[in-house]
């Protein structure tokens, strides 16, 4: 029998949102593999953790741990460094399934928020394919943190037949100059990229959505941008990472 494969997307902190899908997934596997971002991101190990404790049943499951590579900090060129920092992880992924996974087993890799958006484990399992790895494999979805963004701050993402565009930070600063993008979300932002856009934009802005440490602020950019750098600056430095996600929306005349 073939070695099986779920990546289960688990939420942004809540063990509460997980979906039935992704709980039948969890005790469907035999083995978790879990990773170890070290010291500073302890509290995410803890998270999935929390997860599996409260939803799987039995015991005929094993968690395998293994320690995951960080992305060079110095580089020149971005996609060349992100698709080095993937073959890494491809490589110990390849590793871990023909050590811990026996043929007719399942293993599971939880993902947080949902697999498909800015999440390098979908693109990985594809790499491990051309690889040549034997494999079956499905894909459990989950909420993201972009869609607990809205929830909690009551909004709709887009105004009234108009699209919204979600990008990473180091996009904003092009597409806020485009005056036709009236809503975008912004995600992975380590450098603060809001405190540079036009202060009539308004912001929603939520960090560690979905945890007992979830903190939103929502006004005038040029209201509010002071107090989210202070409050991430301070959250930061008490728990050691952030998760931080807003949409930014150019308000009509």
């Amino acid at each position: 029998m073939p070695k099986r494969l779920q990546i289960i997307g688990i939420g942004v902190g809540d063990p509460n949102h997980m979906t039935v899908e992704a709980v039948e997934a969890l005790n469907a596997a035999d083995v978790f593999f879990i990773p170890d971002k070290g010291a500073e991101k302890a509290e995410l190990r803890a998270l999935r953790m929390a997860v599996c404790e409260r939803f799987i049943t039995g015991s005929r499951h094993r968690f395998v741990e293994y320690r995951m590579p960080s992305r060079k900090a110095e580089f020149t060129d971005y996609r060349t460094n992100v698709e080095d920092w993937h073959a890494e992880i491809e490589a110990i992924h390849a590793d871990l399934i023909e050590a811990h996974l026996k043929d007719g087993e399942c293993g599971a890799f939880l993902v947080w928020g949902d697999p498909a958006l800015y999440d390098s484990t979908l693109r990985i399992f594809r790499g491990l394919q051309r690889r040549g790895l034997a494999f079956e494999w499905t894909v459990i979805p989950g909420i993201m943190s972009v869609q607990l963004l809205a929830a909690r701050h009551r909004i709709a993402l887009h105004e009234i037949g108009e699209p919204v565009t979600i990008a990473p930070a180091r996009k904003l600063a092009t597409l806020a100059a485009d005056p036709t993008r009236r809503d975008i979300v912004v995600v992975l932002d380590g450098q603060q990229a809001f405190e540079a856009m036009d202060d009539d934009l308004h912001i929603y802005w939520g960090a560690y959505l979905g945890s007992e440490h979830e903190i939103l602020i929502e006004g005038r950019l040029g209201d509010v941008k002071a107090q989210i750098a202070e409050r991430r600056r301070e959250a930061r430095e008490r728990h050691g990472w952030i998760m931080d996600t807003y949409l930014l929306r150019r308000v009509r005349a």
